[in-house]
């Protein structure tokens, strides 16, 4: 079944053809016809609205009330428009405001509530579409700047996968470069046996190994020539420097995998090493194809596209004067590989790469070159998702008091341990006794949700302050709220004896705002979904669900529900069961776990 949405839209384009085609400027069509009809922004305009005859206004030189008359009449001679629409009328100066029938809301909602994906409709294409997203850097402790992508990353790949694509998530991590050759130095001075004490170096040291490795290679010329002459080594395969490098990267690869398993992340790993075979043949391919520039000895492509302050082109340096090649060698491989330009590649139909917005300019760069180099097949996207910084409460940039970065794994079990701390204030204030399994499991889920949920409501572009007061709280757009909502959704199930059969519509009616205003609110659901999968802004879901939440409690407050009459109980269960199976597999694509109780 077609969303109403989508069933006017079809109404409205044929009607728009007809009227262009009167006016002969049926040319014009793509460019009038985009988002022809949307959803009402106010309750009192009716259910949808449309401004397309303001938009034809001055290209057909007409006044817009005579065109919404034009289109009203092709519209309800439309017989499926007349199915659906109970009137239509004319506001102001020339809108139009389109209400449904009612019968139609109950056919949908029913429809929807025996839907298993509550009338989420399947993709029609097999398209493949790679999520990079996380991407920690190895012998570097995973802090709060990578919480943004892991979250976004993984929010935006299950909406995709309840769409019905192929995705594939990958974690592009930083276990390649230069400053191996330190890390490798260090080890071999500090554990010159370093070949049979792996168990010896856990996560945090090797932290504190990082920064010692580095200020050694920063102060002292002969530990640098060591380090330089490794990179040579690891690079050209030295079987004890590779043994080393899988040592430091799978002492990293464990703690990386302690937060995945905290926020129920999965993801395939395939670091930057995984591209190093292909680097010269992407140098040599932009040399064949007279794209490169040598530039005080580095090689380039200089893109036009991209200018700076004086309108002078830009450079992308592909492969250093010394030789060497960077993070954007490594990302043009990656897009090539990636969308099967190599017979071994992932034939995707789609990069999504889930970066803060400073990365914005090398991607957009990355991103030319492979455009220029026709990498890019036409029916194939490459798109950067760019978020903020997470702040503190002061707006400055999230730290400890001790002014250093805070680590990922601190801030997750800080949460967890605030929520225990208001589960448990509340159950001694409740007189309610629980088990020590009941109070771990649900602060874990309130805690880790809370986390997710604060930053996937913010509209991702922009910066937002991290608090765990504002976060934990049981009121306002927050993850509680809504696993509160869920609760209170579950604990009618538990009172309700008799069984909830859909399958009889007639019986089912409605009288009251209350419940057609949760109605019309359900039935927004599979729109916001599909607007979601265009401009992947997460905090559209989060938006929808706080508005949903509180229509939900308002028809809770107002009505009985299990006290009713027969058919009455049962066309608000129907509410409650629908509102729950959206709830759920909304939270699902959130990546936050739903409770019974709490």
């Amino acid at each position: 079944m077609l969303s109403t949405l989508k069933e006017l839209s079809i109404c409205f384009e044929f009607s728009l053809k007809e009227i262009l085609n009167q006016n002969n400027k049926i040319n014009i069509y793509n460019e009038v016809s985009k988002n022809i009809i949307t959803t009402s922004s106010r309750e009192e305009f009716g259910d949808y609205q449309s401004s397309i005859c303001l938009v034809l206004s001055k290209r057909l030189k007409k006044n817009p009330r005579d065109i919404a008359l034009e289109f009203i009449s092709f519209l309800t001679n439309n017989s499926k428009f007349s199915l659906l629409c109970e009137d239509i009328k004319i506001a102001g100066p020339g809108f139009l405001n389109i209400r449904i029938k009612k019968e139609i809301l109950i056919e949908q909602l029913i429809f929807r509530q025996n839907c298993k994906r509550a009338g989420i409709p399947l993709t029609s294409n097999n398209n493949k579409i790679i999520v990079d997203f996380s991407s920690p850097n190895i012998a570097k402790e995973m802090h709060v700047g990578h919480l943004r992508s892991t979250i976004i990353g993984d929010s935006i790949s299950r909406l995709f996968e309840l769409r019905g694509y192929e995705v594939l998530r990958l974690n592009h991590v930083g276990d390649w470069g230069t400053q191996f050759g330190m890390l490798i130095t260090h080890l071999k001075d500090v554990f010159p046996d370093f070949l049979n004490g792996a168990n010896k170096i856990n996560i945090g040291d090797l932290v504190e190994f990082y920064k010692i490795s580095k200020q050694r290679f920063d102060n002292d010329s002969d530990f640098q020539n060591r380090s330089r002459s490794e990179v040579v080594k690891l690079q050209s395969g030295n079987e004890e420097s590779i043994s080393a490098w899988k040592l430091l990267c799978n002492q990293s690869r464990e703690e990386f995998n302690v937060i995945y398993k905290l926020l129920n992340i999965k993801i395939e790993e395939r670091g930057e090493s995984f591209y190093n075979r292909f680097l010269r043949n992407i140098v040599e391919e932009l040399s064949n194809k007279n794209l490169l520039t040598e530039d005080q000895g580095a090689k380039c492509v200089f893109l036009d596209e991209m200018k700076n302050k004086e309108g002078n082109a830009l450079p992308l340096i592909v492969q250093k004067s010394d030789g060497g090649y960077n993070y954007a060698t490594t990302d043009l491989a990656a897009i090539k590989y990636r969308l099967n330009e190599h017979p071994n590649g992932d034939n995707a139909n789609k990069i999504i790469y889930v970066t803060d917005h400073g990365q914005a300019n090398h991607f957009s760069a990355v991103f030319e070159v492979a455009k220029k180099a026709n990498w890019i097949p036409h029916n194939c996207q490459v798109q950067h998702v760019p978020f903020g910084l997470v702040q503190g409460i002061d707006g400055k940039k999230l730290k400890t008091r001790e002014g250093k970065t805070i680590r990922l794994k601190d801030l997750l079990k800080e949460a967890v341990k605030r929520a225990k701390e208001d589960l448990s204030n509340r159950l001694v204030s409740e007189n309610r006794n629980e088990s020590e399994n009941f109070i771990e499991h649900t602060s874990n889920v309130i805690g880790i949700g809370a986390v997710k949920y604060a930053d996937l409501s913010q509209n991702r572009i922009t910066n937002y302050q991290f608090s765990f007061e504002k976060m934990l709280a049981l009121n306002g757009n927050t993850a509680p709220y809504l696993l509160y909502t869920l609760v209170r959704i579950s604990g009618i199930n538990r009172k309700n004896n008799s069984r909830l059969e859909t399958n009889d519509s007639k019986n089912i009616s409605y009288e009251h705002d209350a419940e057609w205003n949760l109605i019309k609110k359900l039935l927004k659901f599979d729109e916001i979904i599909l607007s979601i999968e265009n401009d992947l802004m997460p905090n559209r879901l989060c938006n929808y669900l706080f508005e949903l939440c509180q229509t939900f409690n308002r028809f809770y407050d107002k009505l009985p529900i299990l006290k009713e009459s027969k058919y009455k109980k049962l066309s608000r269960l129907i509410l409650c069961a629908l509102t729950e199976k959206t709830l759920k597999l909304s939270l699902g694509i959130l990546g936050i776990e739903t409770l019974e109780r709490m």
